[in-house]
């Protein structure tokens, strides 16, 4: 077999070596990503003589650039308004409001990746300019009853021209962003929900920087242990952070009580944003905002939700017992409090590994890493990942990667530019951000996605290739799951292209990409030493692989817990009690829990994504991960489509069998248990 797809491997690189595309572009063949990613020049000609601006658009040679693009943006979004509002309108509703998205989408999404990323002040002041102004225009058209009203005439009596079911369903997801800002109330209601959205953008703002900030307290009667691990200011020690991974019980007890302790600031803010969203959702027809925030996903309501993790933990307590014994066993048998767990868990994975992190990292360089999701992406869906050589100007720093995904027959189907590397004032969380979303074109030829894939590793400026440690290669994974969804979601409309669908469907193909960066099977064909080139030993990589398994039920009985925390915050109101009363009184964590702000009744979405992926996983792939058939099914029956057909719709589809609670909740119980007889095998 492994014969067999070398054989493909050379045969597609001599396909794509001959094709009409390597004359068209810029695209390097000399040699594998390995190389490219392992040992690239230092530093790429940034700052040359600027021959193209960024991300290729003429215009962004020059910060200036975003105030021409700003300006051109107004007049064609007033051209296609005008277009909508015509009763002789020459084409079908949908396809202007899509036209009229993209226009916006394509400078706002860039703006705002370009001023989080970008290091020259000019370019983040102009960014955030075009941003703010852009902000404008979607508020102004967020309030133009005209554009409604002709929205819902065509969704309620039909267009005058020809609908598909894809223009209807995208058509009712327009009109329900439209609704979402309380358009169709009376004036005074409108306002209210205008004025209501402010505050809770305001108020979310403020908790996450109140959920980062430490705990002041006094010195008075606190433990030495803990006066020696934190600063003070006079009589004043500063707690930043819980150390979690001490080995000193005391220092971890007192420093979790305090970091996690009661705030009044914190309280507040997230007590006023739950009512706020509680508002919202009343006011424009919801019975409570998790009714709001869940209506076009696959859940559809907070019924389903709570079904599925309502049967999930039964199923789960049991499971989750065990872990929890095998922690109290290496705590001498004590009691394993809150503030033991996190210690006690990556003690035990360490001492079951048996080999330094860095053993591990030796055998995954960046570049045997690309290489391997060459690999994958090659013959599960007959694509490449083509180093394409980066244009003076079009990169925002200096050591931006540029590559061209192309398809065997296909052709050219979208690029993703690789910003991998830390650097001061870059944001640490690993993303993946869409700079221009696919969608077809008047003329039938396509309008080509454009992602960055984001991530934080230290660069090794002379010392050899960067060696990334287990964990580092599941995001880096997990962020490239999201950049082939969003190239392999080739729909008619940018509104639902790839990544721009419900929350609990886009982490999925993400969170399918974890088990190739987990499976010793898939493994054992890109891990290779960086200086010896041979493959990791085969101990080792049973040691890896079954450290995965560990505490399997015990983590996810955590997932499980704020899921529900969230759903039961976002379902009612908070009538009497506050948040920290409905938790209880021993800690206040919620208040350091941003997510609260960003996943406002939808955390439960990654156990939901979790459980499509297992299932995808031990139904389709897991006794052959490489399996062209089922990769061309996964790409053409469900990442094809984006969001532009109703989630749940196209996950039952795909699986062949309706997606219900308990489907989910068995699909997530047979992944654990399937974890532990791995464990079993990999130990035996």
């Amino acid at each position: 077999m492994d014969k067999l797809r070398n054989m493909i491997l050379r045969k597609t690189v001599y396909d794509i070596r001959h094709s009409g595309y390597l004359k068209r572009c810029n695209v390097t063949l000399a040699k594998p990503l390995s190389e490219l990613f392992n040992y690239p020049k230092s530093k790429f000609k940034f700052f040359a003589k600027n021959q193209t601006g960024l991300f290729g658009i003429h215009e962004l040679i020059s910060f200036e650039g975003f105030y021409t693009l700003k300006e051109r943006t107004q007049i064609e979004c007033d051209d296609f308004v005008n277009e909508i509002c015509n009763p002789n309108r020459k084409r079908n509703l949908v396809t202007i409001f899509d036209q009229l998205s993209n226009s916006l989408c394509c400078l706002a999404d860039m703006a705002e990746f370009i001023r989080t990323a970008h290091s020259d002040k000019s370019f983040i002041a102009a960014s955030e300019d075009c941003c703010i102004s852009i902000n404008t225009i979607v508020e102004r058209l967020n309030t133009n009853k005209d554009l409604y009203t002709s929205l819902k005439q065509v969704i309620t009596d039909g267009d005058k021209y020809l609908m598909t079911e894809e223009d209807r369903h995208v058509c009712e997801l327009f009109l329900f962003d439209f609704e979402l800002n309380g358009i169709h109330l009376e004036e005074k209601k409108r306002q209210y929900v205008v004025d209501l959205n402010n505050f809770i953008l305001i108020t979310g703002q403020q908790f996450m920087i109140a959920a980062e900030k430490p705990r002041v307290v006094d010195r008075t009667g606190l433990p030495d242990v803990l006066l020696k691990e934190y600063s003070s200011i006079v009589d004043k020690l500063i707690v930043g952070h819980p150390s979690s991974q001490s080995e000193d019980p005391i220092l971890r007890e007192v420093a979790f009580k305090v970091f996690y302790s009661s705030n009044a600031e914190s309280e507040q803010l997230l007590d006023n944003l739950l009512e706020c969203r509680h508002k919202l959702a009343l006011t424009c027809g919801f019975p409570s905002y998790a009714h709001r925030a869940l209506k076009n996903s696959i859940a559809e309501n907070p019924i389903f939700v709570m079904e599925f993790l309502d049967t999930l933990n039964t199923e789960l307590r049991t499971r989750s017992v065990i872990d929890y014994k095998t922690m109290k066993k290496a705590n001498n048998n004590n009691t394993v409090s809150p503030w033991d767990v996190q210690y006690l868990t990556n003690r035990i994975k360490q001492n079951h590994l048996k080999y330094a992190m860095i053993d591990y990292a030796s055998y995954f360089s960046l570049g045997d890493c690309m290489e391997g999701l060459n690999m994958i992406f090659n013959q599960l869906y007959d694509i490449n990942l083509l180093f394409e050589d980066i244009k003076p100007g079009e990169g925002w720093d200096e050591r931006i990667y540029k590559l061209a995904v192309t398809h065997r027959t296909e052709g050219l189907l979208g690029y993703i530019y690789c910003d991998f590397f830390e650097r001061t004032g870059k944001l640490h969380n690993d993303s993946h951000y869409v700079i221009k979303g696919g969608r077809q074109l008047s003329d039938d030829s396509y309008q080509n996605p454009i992602v960055v894939v984001m991530l934080n590793v230290v660069w090794r400026e002379n010392n050899g290739p960067v060696l990334l440690h287990p964990g580092s290669v599941e995001n880096l994974f997990h962020e490239f799951g999201h950049a082939i969804h969003s190239m392999l979601g080739r729909t008619r409309y940018q509104h639902v292209n790839g990544t721009r669908c419900a929350t609990d469907l886009a982490e999925f193909p993400s969170v399918l990409m974890e088990y190739y960066a987990t499976q010793p099977q898939v493994i054992k064909h890109y891990a290779k030493h960086y200086k010896t080139r041979q493959p990791i030993p085969e101990d080792m990589l049973k040691k890896l692989c079954s450290s995965k398994c560990l505490f399997a039920a015990s983590e996810m009985q955590l997932q499980l817990f704020y899921s529900v925390l969230d759903q039961y915050y976002h379902t009612r109101p908070l009538q009497t009690l506050s948040t920290t009363d409905l938790l209880g009184k021993l800690q206040a964590w919620h208040l350091r829990f941003s997510h609260f702000v960003g996943y406002g009744a939808k955390y439960y979405s990654y156990l939901v994504s979790k459980a499509l992926a297992a299932r995808t996983w031990h139904q389709f792939l897991s006794h052959d991960p490489l399996n062209r058939i089922q990769g061309e099914r996964l790409r053409t029956e469900c990442l094809q489509y984006g969001g532009g057909k109703p989630a749940k719709q196209l996950v039952s589809d795909y699986l062949k069998t309706a997606v219900t609670p308990e489907l989910l909740a068995s699909s997530l119980i047979q992944d654990i248990d399937q974890s532990y007889e791995n464990l079993k095998s990999f130990v035996s």
